[in-house]
């Protein structure tokens, strides 16, 4: 069964797949470090009120896969969980230093994916069906012109 969140005026389900890794692609996230890493992930998500419905600290990479809120947006959530993420590693494993110089621990970069149980093409269908008009070819935004 499919659970919607709520909002006052807004019913969503709205779930992105994030996956980020270290500079340089440094397999530094193992031991203590990934068992740390993966709680504070876990807590940094409790209070900005995210959803993990799973996710993988690999010792190269970070995988979540994450329902958010609807006033929420991608970048933002991204933010918050490298962010603090970083700035509290660095201040409990000192020994990441010596990698990290500048106190980055991420790369700048992360690859963000929308999930959903439609495709583009039934979306695509779907809307083109309405009101049973006809569509008009080689348009990528039509008009209601009713």
């Amino acid at each position: 069964m499919r659970r919607y969140r709520f909002g006052s005026h807004a019913k969503y389900d709205l779930k992105v797949r994030v996956v980020w890794c270290p500079k340089y692609r440094k397999r530094v996230l193992t031991g203590a470090v990934a068992t740390r890493v993966r709680d504070l992930l876990r807590q940094i998500a409790v209070e900005n009120e995210l959803h993990i419905i799973s996710g993988k600290v690999a010792a190269d990479h970070v995988h979540m896969f994450i329902s958010y809120r609807a006033h929420q947006n991608i970048s933002q959530i991204v933010q918050w969980l490298k962010g603090t993420s970083s700035r509290l590693l660095f201040q409990e494993f000192p020994h990441l230093k010596k990698h990290y110089w500048g106190r980055h621990l991420w790369a700048r970069g992360y690859f963000a994916v929308s999930s959903g149980t439609i495709t583009d093409e039934m979306i695509n269908e779907y809307i083109n069906e309405q009101e049973g008009e006809p569509v008009e070819d080689d348009s990528r935004f039509q008009i209601d012109r009713s």
